[in-house]
Parts: C-alpha cells; structure tokens; sequence
C-alpha cells in the first residue's frame, strides 16, 4: 500500500459530503442490520468534532470522524468502502487519523471499536482498555500517540 497515494481530510462539497454518508450508512449500518443513520448528525458539527474522508487516488474511499479532546483523540465511525476492505486501506486511515490527533496536541488516540474489529486494531498498535466502560458490542481500545 502506498500512504502518498492517499489523503485525509474535510469533505469539501456537496458530491463528498455524499460519499461520506454513503460509505457510513452502508458498511456501519445497513451491514448491521440498523436502519437509524443520520444524515448531518448534530454531533459531526460540534466543536472539536472532525468529519474526514479518506481519498485513494483522488476518490473517496472510506471515513472516519476524530473528536479532539485533549491529550485524547477519539476516532468516531471508522469505515471504509465494503468493496476496498482488507486491502490496507483501513491501516493508512488509522496512520492518517494518529498524525492528525498528533498535529492537534493529542498523545493518545482511543476508540470503541466493533467486537469483529478488536483483532485490526490490536494489529495496529491498539489496545484494550478495561478501565472503561465500552458501549454495547464494542471494546474500548486505546493507543498512546508519543
């Protein structure tokens, strides 16, 4: 996989904006069975809160959302296209997304990462976090950025 070759970042019109939902809504909830995504969630926009694409090539390819709250950095709904998993892309977003919490004075990076997740992110560098309480289905995994 070539890191150059990708791009993460803010969704600059309304084309992107599009992909991103797209790409939350069928890979985080649609492939879960849930049918209640939001568009334009409240929480996207909070101070903060970043909503990013992660482009290949120039074309969106997968999302997440990192909520700066310092020294932490939450990585919100991670997803890459169904069509492009288990290519390396999801490792690149996961680089991309630590050198962004870096660049925002974060030193450590958590999530709550999906039960069938847990093994991507432990080989990533994440680990699990017993002190706190995870959301149903989800483990909370932490990874120190410094």
């Amino acid at each position: 996989m070539i890191e150059f070759e990708h791009c993460l970042r803010a969704p600059d019109d309304a084309d992107e904006w599009c992909a991103f939902h797209v790409i939350r809504r069928k890979v985080l909830f649609e492939n879960r069975g849930k049918a209640d995504y939001v568009n334009n969630h409240p929480d996207d926009f909070k101070p903060g809160n970043h909503p990013l694409i992660l482009l290949f090539r120039q074309e969106v390819i997968g999302v997440v959302r990192i909520d700066i709250c310092e020294p932490e950095a939450w990585l919100r709904r991670v997803a890459i296209r169904e069509e492009l998993q288990r290519r390396g892309h999801g490792r690149v977003l996961l680089r991309l997304a630590e050198l962004f919490a870096l660049d925002n004075g974060c030193s450590e990076i958590r999530t709550n990462a999906a039960i069938e997740a847990v093994g991507f992110y432990e080989r990533c560098g994440y680990v699990p976090d017993p002190a706190k309480l995870s959301p149903p289905n989800s483990v909370t995994m932490r990874k120190p950025l410094r």
